[in-house]
């Protein structure tokens, strides 16, 4: 093989695609961007730096996502940032008792493409404009524009996944429709810019993470349902 052709595949390997959502967004600010080199040439280094992010934000890397029923995984990219006991959302009709609420949150810099965290079929898709206050805050799952989705699991168990819009994101964008079935790590939705993730846990559901750890959509394992584990300590270092 051609050395050259060889390092070639081998940096297009580590780049990884652009989901479509994000192809008007990166060519308007490359069209900014040669106006600002037009302008002056530091504005258009500006743009370029601005573009490159763009196409980042809108990445969509492969996942390889663990299979077997009852793991919950994580439902996008960042930092667990809440694990507490809550009354899920009216809309998503999971009753009147708190249930364990595992919050991600995305950054600007995240990878912003969201991932079903179970196999099961959606029961329920529920959209409610609101607010967009910083979704780091508890009262965010509240106050904040939002879109909730119910999954059916194969053995009846029930969650709830909500999209809450952030301070900076002004778009929730959804994949799916109601009586879809869904794998889990398939992609259902993304959120444009900067948002959080809620996931509802069937009662008794114990987490497998903690707060301030990094979650990867589709791969990190935020719960196992099937097993009767008691929780974990953690330790940072």
């Amino acid at each position: 093989m051609n050395p050259s052709m060889s390092i070639a595949n081998s940096i297009r390997a580590q780049i990884p695609p652009i989901h479509p959502e994000g192809y008007p967004f990166i060519g308007g600010f490359a069209l900014a961007s040669l106006f600002l080199f037009w302008l002056w040439t530091p504005l258009g280094w500006i743009g370029t730096l601005l573009t490159v992010w763009c196409a980042l934000f809108f990445r969509d890397p492969v996942r390889v996502t663990p299979v077997r029923e009852g793991i919950v995984v994580s439902p996008a990219d960042g930092r667990v940032s809440l694990i507490s006991m809550v009354l899920p959302p009216a809309e998503l009709g999971l009753g009147d008792k708190p249930l364990l609420r595992i919050s991600v949150f995305m950054s600007v810099f995240n990878c912003h493409v969201n991932r079903s965290p179970v196999t099961g079929r959606i029961d329920r898709i529920a959209y409610r404009p609101g607010a967009f206050i910083n979704a780091e805050l508890d009262k965010a799952s509240e106050d904040n524009e939002r879109n909730s989705l119910v999954i059916s699991m194969p053995d009846g168990g029930r969650i709830g996944v909500v999209q809450i819009a952030g301070l900076v994101a002004r778009r929730i964008v959804s994949f799916v429709r109601e009586g879809q079935s869904l794998g889990a790590g398939e992609r259902f939705g993304l959120i444009r810019f900067g948002s959080r993730l809620d996931v509802f846990l069937p009662e008794g559901s114990k987490a497998l993470v903690s707060v301030g750890q990094t979650a990867v959509a589709g791969e990190t394992v935020l719960a196992d349902l099937r097993l009767g584990d008691g929780g974990r300590t953690w330790r940072a270092d």
